[in-house]
């Protein structure tokens, strides 16, 4: 019977997995409601400017003055902001979990997501993912983005492992079959009980 390759390393998302999203369509529309924003036309402006936000050529004070800023407000960027970094919070029992297969198996932990410079700054710190994480394939970070199959190319090439040696954690459909089709064996995340399981399926077992 052949033998199943190891597992050497883990790809996952940031936000949908280790935490809540960096800057939601819930989120968005929180803020229209606490600041008081016509929310189609925020929404209209945010997804316009969302991909160039996220692959890194515009600053989150660009971005804001496209989306937020392009008239007067009774509120300032710095109120806005700190409303936008307050949304993030951390899926504790996922990043043990992740944190408790690195030490057990000896894994690589290789971040992969889409998210803008600013954010993705604060995220990293607030919630100390370098602890774990030894690289972040961040898209404005290599001005790739997600379901481009050239950022998951530049995580196995950080990496240096092959695809069949990776599992790949993501929330997003699209981007589980982008990187299976790589021959990148992912899971679907929904929930941290659920992937677990998934997870113990590919030999990766740890203790609650």
């Amino acid at each position: 019977m052949k033998k199943a390759t190891a597992i050497t390393c883990l790809f996952v998302d940031i936000g949908g997995v280790l935490l809540t999203d960096g800057w939601s369509h819930e989120a968005g529309k929180l803020a229209a409601k606490k600041f008081g924003l016509n929310w189609k036309e925020l929404n209209k402006r945010h997804g316009e400017a969302l991909d160039t936000y996220e692959l890194g050529k515009l600053t989150l004070a660009e971005y804001l003055k496209l989306v937020v800023f392009y008239e007067k407000r009774p509120f300032t960027s710095a109120q806005f902001r700190k409303f936008m970094f307050a949304q993030s919070k951390s899926y504790p029992e996922m990043i043990a979990l992740i944190r408790k297969l690195k030490e057990k198996y000896g894994l690589k932990i290789i971040v992969v997501s889409n998210e803008g410079p600013e954010l993705n700054d604060y995220r990293i710190r607030k919630f100390k993912l370098t602890e774990f994480v030894d690289s972040f394939i961040s898209s404005c970070f290599v001005q790739l983005r997600k379901p481009d199959t050239d950022i998951f190319r530049v995580a196995l090439e950080t990496a240096q492992v092959p695809a069949n040696q990776v599992i790949y954690i993501e929330n997003t459909e699209m981007f589980v079959q982008v990187a299976e089709s790589m021959g990148i064996r992912s899971i679907l995340h929904t929930d941290y009980k659920s992937t677990r399981a998934k997870l113990a399926s590919f030999g990766l077992e740890v203790a609650e």
